[in-house]
């Protein structure tokens, strides 16, 4: 089904026609923010490893995939997604990111909006225009741009000034279809003094080929807490590139723990701004890969007023020829004194041909600041397998132990117990027999 195109002008080119040919499916009020996208792609290309931000990642297998954006077509039962099911949580479902109410589940009385962009739209154009497309910029993102050109349904959540969310909302992405381009739309606006818990999850039926393009906007306004859990388990054949960015009013809170385990290609870009006084951000990152896989993590925490914290580590588990990329950017501009930042890259190589790229950064502008960072890639360390082999553990399951533990001090700090245990299970079959 996938044609060879000679370079990304053509494949482009490719989307830009599937653009004209889904334009009579128009969204009434979103017209506007789709057509600038779509000039924005037709004047971008496809980035290369001759870009700064994207030197250490090949996405040139990318330009030679035409895949065309998905369809809605196949009806899932609730037994064919039950195993990605989580206790205790709201659930928006999107199967090849179309909407399906069949599978969702909403339980909490107190969330007044939550469900499909598309199909709230009328009811609530005001709040979304004021929003959507104001935090993630694609003047110069060319997925960022492909995504907005291509909205239609998307996760929409806003949560009221002065309310607590009890239940986590679980916002599953089911990729069911082989050799078609996605692409997921999330918004997240929590008002006032709100609390909410956010799981964005993204799976696959089977093991096929395919694009997943997201992007997912946050707003916090003043004294809001968002809790953000963001689990990447694509098809190990999938391309996926993701956008998420973050805007923090005064007194805000957000906490992010991103695991990234599936997919051939991945990229995940998360752009926090502190844009109030005395906001503080806390971001956890986990890389689970082995095979071929590459994956590449991209933040840039953007401090812009005083008195703000923000607090990042990021964790990376490689093993065979598997390639992972971090890149951590922390920016303190010149009025954002009294700023506490700290960033760390610890990276565990498995095999003498696992590979990592590690890049942290401080760009830092005001004087009165407490900024930190640092990176580490190794191996395990043999005096640690020594000690667990004299307590009568064989080499290999002393290795095994080692390494479920360095990644389990980030899944340990996931506040659903149903999704930490999925994942302890995943991570405990991929550290065995290492």
């Amino acid at each position: 089904m996938s044609n060879s195109v000679t370079n990304s002008n053509d494949y482009l080119q490719y989307l830009l026609k599937s653009w004209s040919a889904k334009s009579a499916s128009k969204l009434t009020g979103l017209n506007q923010l789709r057509a600038h996208a779509i000039d924005s792609v037709s004047t971008q290309r496809l980035p290369n490893k001759y870009d700064e931000e994207w030197r250490f990642t090949d996405i040139s297998p990318l330009a030679r995939l035409t895949y065309p954006p998905s369809q809605q077509q196949l009806r899932l039962q609730f037994n064919d997604i039950d195993k990605f099911c989580l206790q205790n949580t709201n659930r928006l479902v999107f199967v090849d990111n179309h909407y399906s109410p069949d599978l969702s589940n909403v339980a909490d009385s107190q969330i007044q909006i939550l469900g499909n962009l598309h199909s709230l739209m009328s009811s609530h154009a005001s709040t979304i225009e004021s929003h959507l497309g104001h935090y993630a910029k694609f003047d110069h993102d060319i997925f960022t741009a492909l995504n907005t050109a291509f909205l239609h349904d998307g996760a929409l959540i806003i949560v009221p000034a002065e309310t607590c969310i009890a239940e986590p909302i679980h916002l599953l992405f089911i990729a069911s279809q082989q050799e078609v381009s996605s692409y997921p739309r999330s918004l997240v606006v929590s008002g006032p003094n709100s609390k909410v818990t956010l799981i964005e999850d993204y799976v696959s039926i089977d093991q096929s080929p395919y694009i997943t393009n997201t992007v997912t906007e946050i707003r916090l306004a003043a004294h809001a807490q968002v809790k953000h859990i963001r689990v990447q388990r694509d098809s190990k054949q999938a391309h996926h590139l993701a956008s998420c960015a973050v805007s923090l009013a005064g007194s805000s809170q957000y906490q992010s723990i991103c695991v990234s385990l599936g997919a051939r290609i991945s990229r995940y870009n998360l752009e926090v701004q502190l844009t109030g006084e005395n906001s503080n951000c806390t971001i956890d990152g986990l890389t689970l890969i082995s095979g071929q896989q590459l994956s590449d993590t991209h933040t840039s925490i953007d401090h812009v007023k005083p008195n703000c914290t923000s607090h990042q580590q990021h964790k990376c588990i490689v093993d065979d020829t598997a390639h992972a990329v971090f890149n951590g950017k922390i920016k303190v501009r010149p009025q954002a004194q009294q700023t506490n930042s700290s960033q760390s890259s610890r990276n565990l190589l498995l095999s003498n041909t696992a590979k990592v790229d590690t890049k942290p950064q401080l760009e830092i502008f005001a004087d009165d600041v407490k900024c930190a960072h640092g990176a580490t890639v190794g191996q395990l360390d043999s005096e640690e397998i020594f000690y667990l082999e004299s307590r009568g553990l064989s080499k290999t399951t002393a290795r095994n132990l080692l390494t479920y533990a360095f990644a389990a001090d980030v899944i340990n700090r996931i506040p659903v117990t149903s999704l930490k245990q999925q994942l302890e299970h995943i991570v405990l079959n991929q550290t065995q027999g290492v």
